[in-house]
């Protein structure tokens, strides 16, 4: 037995943080070549300007590839190709036989799905776990989708005749290249259009890997074409007089001026631009959840998508605990290199997207809002930004209006059921939002409420594509995915 006062107080004093070793996808077996072409009628074609741009890896600012920026006249042999193949052969091709090209496509994609996610990451600077587990996945099933509606139009239009518009021009942005490739180019071969695709000029690679997919599918030439290049090609496609219809995803600022562009033309037009989205928690939600849902609706992402939840109302209640668990969570988060599989947040895309996200946060600070950014390292080279909270701010505030594509989350605080609503409301988008309730009639009650196109409960940023997509206000107009995702392209 031991004697009296022989035992000692100890104190263990856990001051290190677990660090995890690198775990780097190699790129190694990737292929890519030194320069890309355009891709009009089933081959690579040199741009008749001759010119050329560099795409940057934004996470090392090292040159990856030389892209052909296609002119007016690229465009031009872009259309007439797609003109021609919708005329001669996709428009009067049996449905069935085009479901089975839009699945070839989809398979060929699966079985470059690590290529695939390799080069996004590089290219777009975002973690290879979001490239691998969401983006590529997330693709290929679209062109799945759509493969098994192309024959059974009729019954996704009850009583109508579907008919294909003709040749569609489509322009998306950088934050999902390839899912957004997906998401315009399927359904529109489904419903037996031709394509005219611009992907955005900072990430441009996964989309031409898309057309050496479709060159090896076999897919008729012309019926896909893919031209690359900034705004004055998307200009000459938007203005083109042998475009049937328009599908743009990007900013609200070039959303309205297509719409301008296309006022007084019979072309048909979705438009799929900036939000601004509300994330609302109220006091009976399961909050460690609710962060996690939080980290995965504006960190993850690097607040790259326009549907983040940039915007957090937390009821007042709960909002102390709320925000030490989120500051808490937000100083675990790994930036740095995308191809590190232990990475959370990538690189910001660009430089020039980094200068907006800071002089926002700028404004934010000079307004009076309260910042906090977690103390995590950067690496010395490349584009990046901190996971950053905002507290303190007015509705009125930029940092709450404005949308930044940016890891910065704008918090405020309410009381009432009333309260969440009115201010999730008070804003000039209306595309996506998000309620975490232990209550299935506030669920209910809440989301009939916000004006938004796409409204979660108990989570945030999930896809399918069975479910519409799009948004309200300056949001955009039409939807994308699902059964509305046909009806854009058809007559």
């Amino acid at each position: 037995m031991a004697k009296q006062g022989s035992k000692k107080n100890v104190k263990l004093k856990f001051d290190t943080q677990w660090q995890y070793s690198a775990a780097p996808e190699s790129p190694d077996h990737i292929i890519l070549s030194d320069k890309y072409d355009l891709f009009i009628n089933g081959k690579f074609t040199p741009p008749q300007s001759k010119k050329y741009f560099d795409t940057i890896n934004p996470a090392k600012e090292t040159r990856i590839a030389s892209v052909a920026e296609a002119g007016q006249a690229d465009v031009d042999a872009a259309v007439s190709a797609a003109r021609q193949a919708y005329n001669k052969v996709w428009s009067k091709m049996p449905a069935r036989e085009r479901g089975k090209y839009i699945y070839r496509i989809a398979r060929l994609m699966q079985e470059r799905a690590r290529e695939l996610a390799i080069i996004e990451s590089m290219d777009g600077g975002k973690p290879i776990r979001e490239s691998r587990d969401i983006d590529v996945p997330l693709a290929a099933a679209h062109f799945f989708y759509y493969a098994g509606w192309a024959d059974k139009l009729d019954y996704a239009l009850p009583g109508m005749k579907a008919e294909p518009m003709g040749v569609a021009g489509q322009i998306i942005p950088w934050n999902f290249p390839l899912l957004m490739a997906a998401w315009k180019i399927a359904p529109a071969l489904a419903c037996g259009n031709t394509v005219v695709l611009k992907p955005a000029e900072t990430t441009p690679l996964t989309a031409l890997k898309l057309a050496e997919i479709i060159r090896d599918a076999d897919l008729p030439p012309g019926v896909v074409n893919i031209v690359t290049g900034a705004g004055a090609t998307g200009a000459a496609i938007v203005n083109h007089a042998g475009i049937d219809k328009i599908a743009f995803t990007g900013s609200t600022d070039v959303g309205k001026i297509i719409q301008k562009a296309l006022a007084g033309t019979s072309k048909k037009f979705t438009l799929e631009l900036g939000g601004k989205a509300a994330n609302i928690i109220f006091e009976d939600a399961a909050i460690d959840q609710a962060v996690e849902g939080i980290v995965n609706g504006i960190f993850f992402n690097q607040g790259h998508v326009c549907c983040a939840g940039s915007r957090l109302f937390v009821q007042e209640s709960i909002a102390n605990t709320l925000l030490r668990k989120l500051k808490d969570r937000m100083e675990t988060l790994i930036v740095g290199d995308p191809l590190d599989k232990n990475t959370d947040i990538g690189a910001i895309n660009s430089r020039d997207q980094l200068n907006k996200i800071k002089s926002l946060v700028k404004i934010g600070i000079n307004e009076g809002g309260e910042c906090y950014q977690s103390s995590c390292s950067l690496p010395s080279k490349g584009f990046w930004f901190r996971p950053t909270i905002f507290t303190n701010v007015a509705q009125s505030s930029k940092i709450v209006q404005e949308e930044i594509f940016g890891p910065v989350l704008a918090i405020q605080t309410f009381r009432t059921v009333e309260e969440a609503i009115e201010k999730a409301n008070n804003t000039p988008y209306g595309l996506s939002g998000g309620v975490w309730t232990d209550k299935g009639s506030k669920v209910f009650k809440v989301t009939s409420k916000i004006k938004a196109g796409v409204l979660w409960a108990n989570t945030f940023n999930k896809f399918d594509p069975t479910s519409p997509f799009g948004g309200y206000k300056e949001s955009g107009s039409g939807r994308e995915g699902g059964m509305h995702g046909l009806s854009a392209y058809l007559k």
